[in-house]
């Protein structure tokens, strides 16, 4: 099977990579090197996978259309994984246009070389953030979406939006999968697990905004790279969505915690108010992953953490 990972020099991205790779898949990855982080840490991620010969890396962008559409002319890919995006709610926060024409635009470019190539199936990386200010927990997937509390969240929201239209209109079988706070090695360097424990080991304060009482459902990455892959085979004519998370949220001053007892350290801490954007919870429902997906993330938080701390520390 010939796979399309847009963002595949990404973190999750490049793990997803890995996994395909090694199950004997032909794997193309389209990345442009967004400059939001330095190029170096996406060439890294990848460096390991340019020797084989079922994969090829394409340097592009999704909002260039015209580029989009002649790499599916060339590659004629059967499944396309839709990683590639503008990630981050603060910074959203200050630059929303630039979410929009990559979140909302670059996806259109994609869907419509991936309808004109008769694409198998599309898988669309969404995100938790679309549940907003929801105060119904668990998140489930038929719960409302119309509180955004972002804009990176308004345009996960759209994408969803645009993905299932097209899926009713041109008959593409579309999975579009809500990711919660995913982490482990490779993680960009900008999300608060991997800026913690940098800034810990470096006798750096860290800043937590608010009284830390805010939880998120942390993920390990291979768990979510379990749930792509079960998303790619599943049997669907249509459109369907499914939360990609643990079941089991985190207050941030435990999380600081557990970064703290990995890292045999202890954090200086600088705390502000809680930042515009930010939302109170996260938590997904699994039960709908479970069922349809066979969905069941396998690595707790203490043992994601350490893992994350070897590599960080080790490199391993």
């Amino acid at each position: 099977m010939k796979t399309l990972v847009t963002g595949g020099a990404g973190f999750i991205g490049s793990h997803l990579v890995d996994s395909l790779l090694a199950d004997g898949h032909e794997v193309r990855v389209i990345d442009n090197f967004d400059p939001f982080y330095n190029r170096y840490i996406k060439e890294r991620n990848i460096a390991h996978q340019q020797g084989s010969a079922n994969y090829k890396f394409i340097e592009a962008d999704i909002r260039d259309r015209e580029r989009i559409f002649d790499i599916f002319d060339e590659e004629k890919p059967e499944v396309v994984v839709q990683l590639a995006a503008k990630a981050g709610v603060r910074p959203s926060l200050e630059n929303p246009l630039q979410y929009i024409e990559v979140n909302i635009n670059g996806t259109v470019h994609v869907l419509d070389a991936a309808v004109r190539h008769g694409v198998k199936k599309f898988i669309f990386a969404s995100s938790s953030s679309v549940y907003g200010l929801n105060e119904k927990v668990p998140f489930a997937e038929g719960d409302p979406i119309l509180q955004q509390s972002s804009p990176y969240g308004a345009t996960k929201e759209a994408g969803e939006a645009v993905c299932r239209s097209y899926s009713n209109c041109f008959g593409l079988p579309i999975v579009a999968l809500r990711f919660f706070t995913v982490y482990g090695p490779r993680q960009r360097p900008d999300l608060a697990i991997h800026k913690f424990a940098r800034s810990i080991l470096h006798d750096e304060p860290i800043t937590l905004f608010g009284d830390g009482s805010t939880s998120r459902d942390y993920t390990y990455v291979s768990d979510t790279v379990s749930g792509i892959r079960s998303a790619i085979d599943y049997c669907s004519s249509g459109y369907d969505v499914f939360n990609l998370g643990n079941d089991n949220p985190v207050k941030l001053s435990e999380l600081v915690e557990g970064i703290e007892r990995v890292l045999g350290k202890k954090a200086i801490i600088h705390r502000l108010p809680e930042q515009v954007g930010d939302v109170p919870r996260t938590w997904a429902s699994l039960e709908k992953s479970c069922d349809l997906l066979g969905y069941a993330p396998k690595v707790d938080l203490a043992t994601g953490l350490q893992r994350f701390a070897d590599w960080l520390i080790n490199g391993k």
